[in-house]
């Protein structure tokens, strides 16, 4: 490998130590290029290139970065608006342009990933991606045993019955919900179908990624161990955990 940067180097811009950090990754055969055992001195294309380590999936591409922002009441998950009101765009400082992974409506609050991965957002808003999403819910009045089990085994919408979905009631009208769709406005429409208008909604959770401790408006860039769990939540890589060395 004659051109390229150096193979220590993505990783250590990827956030896997520093370069001497990595250069012993490397050292240790724990780096693979495109299949193959990496070895110090190997030059790498990291936009066309495929790097794991230690089995996983690196996210070296120069220039791809991630955030994830709790949205609060009254923004908008769009990059601009005609009516003048805020956007996603405008609570997270990145130095590049992202776009929001999926859509939050304008009065429901919580966990948004913003990028410019378009590979990896495709993948978690595609149907087939099946990607766990979790609601807290306020609703009127208190849903009783047989509501749950209707939103848990499937309720008719319009567009048709939805997936089964995990449920639980959390205390006297707020209901945990988990979803692994992604209708437009699913969670308020099935509360809607069991008798129960939905009054506060807010997501905690996208796949492996939460965050109890974002404050309401407030951004932060995903770790790279969060990258990786995102990753492997789509089948872009096999579960770490089977293949990372001891």
């Amino acid at each position: 490998m004659n051109e390229g940067e150096r193979l220590q180097k993505s990783l250590a811009r990827a956030g896997f130590g520093s370069r001497r950090a990595c250069e012993r990754l490397i050292e240790e055969g724990r780096v693979t290029v495109d299949g193959r055992v990496a070895t110090l001195g190997n030059r790498v294309h990291p936009e066309t290139q495929v790097i794991h380590v230690d089995g996983v999936l690196a996210p070296t591409a120069p220039g791809k970065v991630y955030f994830l922002l709790n949205k609060p009441d009254g923004v908008v998950t769009t990059a601009t608006d005609p009516q003048g009101r805020p956007t996603v765009l405008d609570l997270v400082e990145s130095p590049v342009r992202v776009f929001p992974v999926g859509r939050l409506d304008m009065n429901t609050e919580g966990l948004l990933i913003l990028t410019n991965d378009g590979r990896l957002a495709h993948l978690l808003t595609h149907p087939s991606g099946g990607v766990a999403k979790e609601y807290l819910v306020r609703v009127e009045g208190d849903p009783s045993p047989a509501a749950i089990r209707r939103l848990r085994e499937g309720v008719e919408l319009d567009d048709g019955v939805t997936h089964p979905a995990q449920v639980s009631r959390v205390s006297e009208g707020l209901v945990r919900i988990v979803i692994h769709e992604g209708r437009n406005r699913q969670v308020r429409r099935m509360c809607a179908a069991v008798g129960h208008e939905v009054t506060r909604l807010v997501r905690t959770r996208i796949g492996p990624i939460q965050d109890a401790t974002l404050s309401p408006g407030a951004s932060r860039q995903l770790s790279v161990a969060e990258v990786r769990r995102l990753m492997e939540s789509v089948g872009l890589v096999e579960d770490a955990s089977s293949t990372i060395q001891s």
